[in-house]
């Protein structure tokens, strides 16, 4: 509801200051242009690292001081932590890398954007930075209307810098225009109420353009033009840091669990970050001070101290929870749990995982596993065994045998409410996959994992009819019979444990397709003996015919479902492989995986 009303009222406010004055529109137009230039430089960095920059984060990530060098490193180059902060969700939402993993992440790039303050307050505005940005725009251009994905990201980099710099160029001019007409210093507020106040407009600011970087420029700006005192400024700079946390929340929205906790350990950082600068702000202040001098920067250049203080706090923030993050890893996992316990909602699939190829895979294959876990449980239950039975070392033909009655199961409800609704979640998340550029490896893998995920939704759909004849003769008083539908219900659980014994311990050393050569062998040899067993049995008029055709009908079905898992496991226990220097695939390739 906030943010149906919050759009039209920020066009509100912008238009009017775009009628009342010129200098407002070199301001305005400023902030646009620089922020339009942030998200050239994420699609150009997203294209050119072509996964370099996914497999860095997954790889350089066994250990905090790995994740904090990854988080500020990858920040400084690309001069957008909301990118790497996107890329961390969707990693640690695929279980690509650890919680605590992406907390060092987190706050290395909470490091790594204060390198931003330090060019803006730099050479951003103490050179003529718009001169530089036309010779980017025609080379840009140049670029763009290549054909070669290289080049266009090349492009893509080239064109964000341009609009970078003029952005810094038109907010330079816009407040030194509005310096003559207006002096906002003069409503500067000291002491801790200024603090406080200038903490939540700076918050605002960073809310509504969902950029820390887009106000840190605005704050450097109007300090350039003295419109804002250098305490001010101090508590300006503390909220864009708080503002961010917004940001980072409402992406986590749409994430899964693993993301919200993420998102839950930014808006501590900043949070308790930002609290102790608030709480100590003049003796960090001091501190600057002293640091500037050790450095030589001059006593009125408020600008670089500024994005000195910028540094410092954030590092503050850092040496003070970085002892922590174990405990916060695990005070994360059991207080934010979801609200949700059924098992029908997808765990994996959110927009984060659509970010870059590996987590469009590897989201992709954990929640094929999760429809697997689903069908796994159902089909044991349409056997009368638990999950638990299967999973341990009881000898399954005496936990058959011993079977005293049939569970009660509504497989049909269970389909559509475990099975079928995950199914249509999995088959939305290849579409949506669509619209990324991915390898032919890749395309080839979302395809194998569609056809994985069909293969169990098949046979769910065999035991719905299966399970009817089992509620009527599992338990038959003619032992003949019941020892007919004995033999088909350990044939499926010796499958069952089988597959959950190579999805547990990895396939053995001889390979995973031999192994399930071997079951399917023993599946159609146990087929081929309950046949010519049942042939016998007619001759000997132990069983109707009626029941012996019934009998055959299921074992067709038993042998569908024995291969439908089959063919799933096949994909899900091998390894994956994805490569990122095969061609782009075409769309052609995942329109198959959907239609298929």
């Amino acid at each position: 509801m906030l943010k149906k009303f919050s759009l039209p009222l920020v066009l509100l406010v912008l238009a009017y200051g775009l009628w009342r004055s010129a200098d407002f529109v070199d301001i305005a137009a400023g902030v646009a242009l620089f922020m339009f230039g942030m998200v050239l430089l994420e699609q150009g960095f997203k294209t050119f690292a072509g996964g370099a920059l996914e497999a860095l984060l997954q790889r350089i990530t066994d250990g905090f001081g790995k994740s904090l060098l990854v988080g500020a490193v990858s920040t400084t180059l690309m001069q957008s932590s909301s990118l790497v902060s996107l890329l961390t969700i969707s990693f640690v939402s695929a279980e690509m890398i650890s919680l605590a993993a992406g907390i060092g992440i987190i706050m290395g790039a909470n490091i790594g954007t204060t390198t931003g303050a330090w060019l803006i307050a730099g050479p951003g505005l103490s050179l003529d930075i718009g001169s530089y940005a036309m010779p980017m725009l025609v080379f840009g251009m140049v670029f763009m209307m290549q054909r070669g994905r290289g080049l266009r990201a090349a492009g893509n980099l080239l064109l964000g810098v341009a609009f970078l710099f003029l952005g810094i160029h038109y907010m330079k001019l816009g407040f030194a225009g509005f310096q003559e007409g207006v002096d906002l210093s003069a409503y500067a507020t000291t002491g801790l109420k200024g603090v406080l106040l200038y903490t939540l407009i700076g918050m605002l600011v960073t809310v509504i353009m969902q950029s820390s970087h887009a106000t840190l420029l605005i704050v450097i700006t109007a300090l350039s033009a003295g419109q804002v005192s250098y305490e001010n400024a101090l508590a300006l700079a503390i909220g864009a840091n708080l503002g961010s946390t917004v940001t980072i929340v409402l992406g986590s929205l749409t994430s899964n669990l693993a993301g919200k906790r993420l998102a839950g350990s930014h808006v501590l950082f900043n949070v308790i970050t930002a609290t102790v600068a608030i709480a100590i702000l003049q003796p960090l202040a001091e501190l600057v001070d002293m640091l500037a001098r050790l450095i030589g920067l001059a006593p009125d250049n408020y600008l670089l101290r500024l994005a000195l203080f910028h540094t410092l706090f954030n590092v503050l923030g850092v040496l003070l929870l970085a002892p922590f993050v174990g405990l916060l890893e695990r005070v994360l996992l059991r207080y934010v749990r979801s609200s949700d316990k059924g098992t029908e909602q997808p765990l994996y699939l959110n927009p984060h995982a659509l970010e870059t190829p590996a987590t469009i895979v590897n989201a992709l294959r954990l929640e094929v596993l999760h429809l697997f876990e689903n069908a796994y449980g159902l089909l044991a239950h349409g056997l009368s065994l638990s999950r638990k039975t299967i999973d341990s070392d009881e000898p399954l033909h005496m936990a058959v045998a011993n079977t005293r009655r049939i569970i009660a199961l509504d497989v049909e409800d269970a389909y559509e409410g475990k099975i079928k609704r995950l199914h249509g979640d999995i088959v939305a998340f290849i579409v949506a996959a669509q619209s990324q550029e991915t390898t032919r490896s890749v395309a080839e893998q979302i395809y194998l994992l569609r056809q994985a995920s069909r293969a169990i939704v098949e046979a769910v759909r065999g035991m719905k009819h299966l399970h009817q004849h089992l509620s009527r003769y599992a338990l038959s008083p003619n032992p003949v019979v019941r020892a007919r539908y004995d033999q088909l219900r350990l044939q499926l659980a010796e499958l069952l444990r089988a597959l959950r014994k190579v999805q547990h311990d990895g396939p053995p050393a001889s390979g995973l397709e031999p192994l399930l050569q071997d079951l399917r062998a023993s599946a159609d040899f146990a087929s081929r003996c309950l046949i010519d067993d049942l042939d016998e049995r007619l001759v000997r008029h132990e069983i109707s015919a009626t029941v012996a055709a019934a009998i055959m009908n299921d074992q067709a079905d038993l042998e569908a479902i024995c291969e439908a898992l089959l063919l799933a496991s096949a994909t899900l226990f091998g390894a994956p492989k994805i490569s990122d220097n095969d061609d782009v695939a075409d769309s052609e390739t995942l329109e198959m995986s959907v239609e298929q």
